[in-house]
């Protein structure tokens, strides 16, 4: 892996807005590295956070405390907790810069200096991509119709926010190509649809290799992954792994996500506990039929039934997923949120609109999954990450 020293102090973490933010940029004190005095190890079984909102959050005032009430930067609150590893999304154009490839770079070169392996989560979108929707970023629209370019609009994207990473410093560790990717990216080219048994993969699969091959050409020895959600689906899993690598997809890893509370059985909505029982099931066949790690890069836990609760249902599931030989990790999707807190975008209709192509409801609430209080300090949730 890339080696890393921090040569001058960070005194702040998450200070700084991206580049094409609209509001004045405070810079943080520069961070210089070397890459030949230390190095950023990846852990035997990591125990990760996502925190792609930290620095909009930061940004605002958001501040952070450790469990003993002492005001630490965010990175520091979660190594606190025993978080050993950090997952950060990136989009082509985003609203206001955040999660963009300047974002990701200034929140990465932190995330290094604090010797912390990082997952690259390429979206493919310039806002969330998922099995709801996989829309094409606005500047590559034009070419919806030809499978050629948009293949390599997806190269050069990953390649050029890897280069910036690694011209930065930023020690990459796990990279994804796409984002819950079950029925596909980039709509419609990559879509799939289940009636053609698996023919419609080579579409997507050439998108997906696209970023692969650029993924392996900046960092050869990071793991590079596809990623799907519902991990609890097994049967469905295995059927989409084995079309997936019959059009000569390849990885080193696999992704899955994993939200127990929201697990659905055709039309019927699994008890958490049974969704956990299944996940775990899925992970051990998956690792053993496909012979490559599986990571959960996404784990979410609910808290309306109680703060207790939700740590018990978080902790029986990673205590599980441990005694999988095959299993490399979790992380936790966005726990420094609290409830309450919401990206600016959410309160923009029009906004929302654009970057999605849907209309829009009402629905963009506060994550409700996170594991912070108000105040910024973790809850209970956390203590499942302590060693």
């Amino acid at each position: 892996m890339k080696k890393i020293v921090l040569l001058v102090a960070l005194f702040a973490v998450f200070a700084c807005k991206p580049a094409n933010s609209n509001d004045p940029v405070t810079p943080d004190p520069p961070i210089v590295v070397d890459p030949d005095e230390a190095s950023v190890v990846t852990p035997t079984f990591a125990k990760g956070a996502d925190i792609g909102w930290a620095s909009e959050m930061e940004a605002g005032g958001r501040k952070f405390v450790k469990k003993d009430g002492t005001q630490a930067a965010l990175l520091d609150v979660l190594k606190d907790c025993g978080v050993n590893a950090i997952r950060l999304r990136v989009w082509v154009n985003p609203y206001k810069g955040w999660s963009s490839k300047e974002d990701v770079v200034a929140v990465g070169k932190k995330v290094t200096a604090a010797q912390l392996p990082l997952m690259v989560d390429f979206h493919y979108s310039d806002f969330f991509a998922d099995p709801s929707r996989q829309k094409i970023p606005a500047a590559w629209e034009a070419d919806k119709g030809s499978l050629d370019k948009m293949s390599q609009h997806v190269a050069d994207h990953t390649t050029e926010v890897l280069k910036a990473l690694k011209d930065a410093g930023v020690s990459v560790n796990w990279i994804q190509i796409g984002n819950e990717t079950r029925i596909g990216m980039l709509f419609p080219l990559g879509q799939l649809n289940y009636n053609n048994k698996g023919t419609e993969f080579a579409g997507f699969v050439k998108l997906y290799m696209a970023g692969y091959n650029a993924a392996k050409a900046v960092y050869p020895e990071a793991l590079v992954m596809p990623h799907i959600n519902n991990a609890f689906d097994a049967s469905h899993a295995s059927w989409w792994f084995s079309s997936f690598k019959a059009q000569g997809g390849k990885f080193d890893m696999i992704a899955l996500s994993h939200y127990p509370q929201e697990a659905w059985d055709g039309k019927t909505q699994l008890d958490a506990a049974t969704a956990n029982s299944r996940a775990v099931a899925s992970i051990r066949s998956l690792s053993g039929s496909l012979n490559v790690p599986v990571m959960v890069s996404e784990v979410g836990v609910k808290t309306p039934a109680g703060e207790a609760t939700a740590k018990q249902l978080l902790q029986s599931f990673v205590d599980e997923i441990k005694k999988i030989k095959g299993c490399a990790g979790v992380f936790y999707w966005e726990p420094q949120v609290d409830g309450s807190w919401r990206p600016e975008v959410y309160t923009k209709p029009d906004e929302l609109k654009r970057l999605t192509g849907q209309s829009q409801s009402g629905w963009w609430n506060a994550y409700g999954m996170g594991a912070f209080t108000t105040g910024g300090k973790p809850t209970s949730v956390m203590d499942v990450f302590a060693d």
